[in-house]
């Protein structure tokens, strides 16, 4: 649910140490939980627009808003994780058990003393709430994601900033702006420059229609061939640079199927695909890398041949799922 408003990184960033220290204390194994969380973090992040950086340039590239992805792919994504919970039910629940002793440690545990700045709680929850509302609220009021999400943020800045005094305000908008991920944002700014000249030259165009020739014209057969194929390179490349080669290439096929209106379910499968495939290997997604590397840390090891042994199977039922959901859908 997390996964759905917030970014996956950021999600597992706030849920992987909770994690660790409750399997800690329960005296259970963390490997199990952690691999659900990754599952867990990309399938959610499906469902909205803001929820992986995939459907973030879908939607941006294309104008697709945030009620629509909501509208197209939260029924499916609810379904494929109740299966996802299942399977990893069936592998590992009934290893998973904890002395009395060690549950009563857990819950007396109190969480609110983990909280260091109330004031700062209260307002991120306010903001993200408004947030979100814009968010839905986005077609009428003619406003884009980009610009509510940076109004957001500038917003809590300022509320963030307001009580303190003028040299440590400063101070801490420096260190704001230090944390952003730059080297991500330049890496996004060249990747669609190369991508956009890729486009320019006419390759894109020359793909797409390759692919709508393999297809035979027929828009299911389109429609599949995305979705699997994305799932399956996006297991073996990051799936974000691939999404951002296969905006242009899905938009040069419009013609073909009788322009941009008619094309929309190839969206929703490039979507499903994309970031449902990114669970398939380690390497798929930031989240799982992510995940690896904090378990890593905290002796939990990540084997790229055993993860991939656990999720490549489980991937393909993600995929066979949303197949059967798109063709009943769409197609």
């Amino acid at each position: 649910m997390l996964s759905a408003f917030l970014d996956n990184v950021t999600t597992v960033l706030l849920i992987v140490p909770v994690t660790l220290a409750i399997c800690k204390t329960l005296h259970v194994p963390a490997y199990p939980y952690l691999f659900a969380e990754i599952f867990a973090s990309n399938i959610g992040g499906t469902a909205t627009l803001i929820g992986d950086p995939p459907n973030i340039l879908i939607g941006s590239q294309v104008g697709l808003t945030f009620n629509d992805f909501v509208f197209h792919l939260t029924p499916v994504i609810v379904i494929v994780m109740m299966a996802q919970a299942m399977i990893i039910h069936f592998l590992w629940g009934n290893d998973l058990k904890a002395s009395h002793d060690a549950e009563a440690r857990v819950m007396a545990m109190n969480a609110a003393d983990s909280i260091l700045d109330w004031r700062l709680l209260r307002q991120s929850l306010a903001i993200l709430t408004l947030v979100m509302i814009a968010f839905v609220l986005a077609r009428p009021l003619h406003l884009e994601p980009a610009t509510i999400a940076m109004l957001g943020a500038a917003v809590l800045m300022l509320l963030d900033n307001w009580a303190h005094h003028t040299e440590k305000a400063a101070h801490n908008i420096h260190q704001t702006f230090g944390d952003v991920e730059w080297i991500t944002i330049f890496f996004f700014i060249g990747l669609f420059v190369v991508v956009h000249g890729v486009d320019v030259g006419g390759l894109l165009n020359l793909l797409a229609k390759q692919l709508v020739a393999a297809t035979g014209g027929n828009m299911a057969h389109a429609g599949y061939a995305v979705l699997w194929s994305s799932a399956v390179l996006s297991a073996i490349v990051d799936n974000i640079p691939f999404v951002a080669t296969m905006i242009p290439l899905i938009k040069n096929m419009a013609p073909d199927f009788g322009g941009a209106d008619h094309i929309q379910p190839l969206w929703w499968c490039l979507s499903l695909g994309a970031c449902l495939g990114g669970n398939g290997t380690l390497i798929g997604a930031s989240a799982n890398l992510t995940v690896a590397g904090i378990g890593d840390r905290n002796g939990v090891p990540f084997s790229f041949v055993t993860y991939t042994l656990y999720a490549f199977p489980m991937m393909v039922v993600s995929l066979t799922i949303c197949h059967i959901y798109v063709w009943w859908r769409y197609f």
